[in-house]
């Protein structure tokens, strides 16, 4: 349970509904636990007040395993900080082709745990821990049609068979370097 006003979007993003957003703890279960009860096993608590604020600051919840489609945010900046837990990001060309591997974890962790892309680039994370949160911050306002472009060479979500394939080989090629 969580002591947070909020706007329930659909069963994996929540807003929140005060002009001072206050998160705690126990505010991280409940989130970890609303990505662990849906489908695809990911959660997110918007700070902003919507999708229009010129700033969004998330708290993210994904799980290991879960499929974050290659995308790029044309015309916005987009930073990771590492609260619990192990991801990877890869950042890719045009092409698909790998450009840059970041290994991130927890401060504790002695890893990178904060990451800021200032450019336009094809980017995923690849969960490497049973769970992983972070504060995300980007630019808004978010506009769905323009601000998350989905890398055509990268597997739709809805295609398990392919995005299965797609991560063993991207998982194979960042074991191998």
């Amino acid at each position: 349970m969580t002591n947070l006003n909020l706007n329930q979007v659909n069963e994996e993003v929540f807003y929140v509904t005060d002009s001072i957003a206050k998160v705690e703890s126990g505010d991280i279960q409940w989130l970890k636990a609303k990505a662990l009860a849906n489908k695809r096993e990911r959660a997110r608590l918007c700070a902003h007040l919507d999708s229009n604020d010129a700033v969004h600051e998330m708290l993210i919840v994904h799980t290991k395993g879960t499929y974050i489609r290659p995308h790029k945010h044309p015309g916005k900046t987009e930073s990771f900080h590492i609260i619990e837990g192990e991801l990877d990001i890869v950042v890719f060309d045009d092409a698909g082709e790998m450009i840059e591997h970041i290994e991130m974890g927890e401060y504790r962790s002695g890893s990178r745990f904060f990451w800021r892309l200032s450019e336009s680039h094809y980017h995923m994370v690849i969960p490497r821990t049973d769970v992983v949160v972070f504060h995300e911050t980007t630019s808004g306002p978010f506009e769905p049609a323009t601000s998350n472009v989905p890398a055509s060479w990268s597997p739709d979500e809805d295609d398990q068979e392919d995005v299965a394939v797609f991560l063993r080989r991207m998982t194979a090629r960042l074991v191998a370097g």
